[in-house]
């Protein structure tokens, strides 16, 4: 008999192995989104030793981001399949090799190839450590997928200035070589922790027995709609399209800021500190919008944050100095929380049945977002010298999420 049912409901284990995940995934998180958001960091050191155009650049980072999201429904099969221990190794060891030999590099070729293999490495990431922590929290899961997910922002939150400390001291190739050795060592580590479901502990859902929670789990068989299922509803590419423009807009700032605060006159110290600010909000916005969208509901939350990110968007057309630049960071960092609710959202419309591979698509189209905005970005401004008209495309994406968050509705039944 399966462990899991074994255990009476009303009862607790002395210890629940569903913290050691979470302390794991926090690990990882920050890892992998705080040495990619380092890119930034890096963007002008490159680019001066090289003599490459902002586009090659960009384009670079933009393959990493189709390759992440193109893989994301496959490594969301292979969790729901064998488990994020496995995945996430697999991804650590891609992600830290990335990182070791871009210290070699030498081309532009060499470059796309590297940051194709760091998109390999970062593809299982979201997919799989979100959707293994909503089959082990039922009750507190939005609060629980942001605090996961505000790993990422302490990864952001130190990583940039660490790397600005380490180019300035020795140079960006020693500091891709110790980059990558820390993913290498350190990521590998802590995917052994990880688990795919409580029953593989011998242990139930955290509030798999609380009022006004149902769980979606009976035995070993989890219930919800089949991936060819959830795929002929408009919810799910309603909210993939909102995925789609959170990436886009989120990672136009995250790679192109400190170039742009740089272009104003501002010092490279203090435009990597604007991405360590993007960290620690991100951290502060994980946190608070995952728990409001346990309390007021993931599709309310979304829209404020939404409505937020557009805003903050237009702030940065309009900012010449480095406070409007640090007031539009905030804005932006803090609604950028709100991705934390895309498992939460997958579960609640869809059941737990198929969700790594739902959560896979809306991944895909958040990693589609990501890599076609910074190549945007880039181009618009080596044909215009500005970012003026970037920014002002990227606002008119945010305002479409927007728009598409107040029109989502739960799917009928029998749909």
């Amino acid at each position: 008999m399966n462990k899991a049912i074994e255990q009476r409901p009303g009862t607790h284990p002395s210890f629940f192995y569903g913290y050691v995940l979470v302390i794991a995934s926090i690990c990882i998180m920050a890892l992998f989104i705080g040495t990619l958001a380092a890119f930034g960091v890096f963007f002008k050191p490159v680019l001066n030793e090289f003599g490459w155009t902002r586009t090659m650049v960009s384009g670079a980072f933009s393959l990493c981001w189709i390759l992440q999201g193109a893989l994301a429904p496959v490594m969301g099969k292979l969790t729901d399949r064998i488990g994020p221990r496995v995945v996430m190794t697999f991804c650590g060891l891609f992600l830290g090799i990335g990182y070791l030999c871009m210290s070699r590099l030498g081309s532009i070729r060499q470059f796309y190839l590297l940051y194709g293999i760091i998109g390999v490495g970062m593809s299982g990431l979201n997919v799989s450590l979100v959707s293994t922590a909503s089959r082990w929290f039922i009750k507190r899961r939005g609060l629980i997928t942001g605090i996961i997910l505000a790993g990422g922002g302490l990864g952001t939150l130190t990583t940039p200035p660490l790397a600005h400390w380490f180019i300035s001291s020795f140079s960006w190739r020693q500091s891709y070589t110790i980059m990558g050795a820390v993913v290498l060592i350190m990521a590998v580590l802590a995917a052994q922790f990880l688990r795919r479901d409580p029953a593989q502990m011998g242990q139930l859902p955290y509030g798999h027995d609380s009022p006004g929670h149902t769980a979606l789990v009976k035995g070993s068989v989890e219930e919800g709609d089949s991936f060819k299922e959830a795929v002929r509803t408009k919810p799910l590419w309603v909210i993939a399209a909102m995925f789609f423009s959170l990436g886009f807009c989120l990672y136009v700032i995250i790679v192109h800021i400190a170039p742009h605060a740089t272009d104003l006159g501002i010092s490279a110290s203090r435009a990597a500190a604007l991405l360590a600010v993007m960290g620690g909000l991100a951290i502060v916005g994980r946190i608070t919008l995952g728990s409001a969208g346990d309390k007021l509901g993931n599709r309310q939350t979304f829209r404020v944050s939404l409505a937020l990110m557009t805003f903050s968007v237009l702030l940065f057309i309009i900012a010449k100095d480095f406070w409007m630049l640090f007031a539009a960071v905030m804005l932006i960092s803090f609604s950028w929380g709100v991705g934390v609710l895309g498992s939460p959202i997958i579960a609640e419309f869809f059941g737990l049945k198929a969700l790594g591979m739902n959560v896979g698509i809306i991944n895909l189209c958040y990693s589609t977002g990501a890599a076609a905005g910074p190549f945007m970005a880039g181009y618009v401004f080596d044909m215009t010298h500005s970012y003026r008209t970037a920014f002002v495309l990227t606002a008119l994406v945010a305002l479409a999420a927007f728009v598409l968050s107040v029109f989502l509705k739960p799917k009928l039944k029998g749909m």
